[in-house]
């Protein structure tokens, strides 16, 4: 299965755009299974652009949280941070050509940020009108051709 069918997979099961381009990395990003957990859950906050404002488009920010989790900087080194940030502003920028934007809203069409933190229910309908299964599965699919041109 490629990263971007496991990324589609996680998004149709209901977990966030962030949560299920995290987890189309799991195995990338390492074995242990409570490290696995505690990105899932800090992915869960990104989810809708951020908690629903419609911000940063979560599948942007799960694709970043997997290049932290595998190739963060873990001290303060701005030459270090310098060459993660290049590396998070390529990816971003494949996704923005790819498509228009790397801002929720944008990408669903809205006027607005939300304000509402309700999820919406995960219906037949429901993904019938969004493009987030798409949009995660080209965020896995950047992030997957990044890491087979870097080996």
């Amino acid at each position: 299965m490629t990263k971007r069918e496991l990324a589609e997979s996680y998004f149709l099961k209901g977990y966030t755009c962030a949560q299920a381009v995290v987890l189309a990395f799991a195995d990338e990003i390492g074995k242990d299974g409570n490290a696995i957990k505690t990105l899932v859950k800090a992915a869960s906050s990104f989810g809708g652009g951020f908690g629903r404002l419609r911000e940063v488009c979560g599948a942007v920010s799960g694709m970043g949280i997997a290049v932290g989790a595998m190739f963060g900087v873990d001290e303060p080194d701005n030459a270090k941070k310098s060459e993660h940030y290049k590396l998070i502003q390529r990816l971003a920028g494949e996704f923005r050509e790819l498509n228009g934007s790397i801002i929720c809203r944008d990408l669903l069409g809205a006027k607005i940020a939300a304000t509402n933190p309700e999820p919406d229910v995960r219906t037949p309908e429901y993904y019938k009108t969004r493009p987030c299964a798409k949009l995660v599965g080209d965020a896995a699919s950047i992030l997957q051709a990044y890491l087979e041109g870097s080996e």
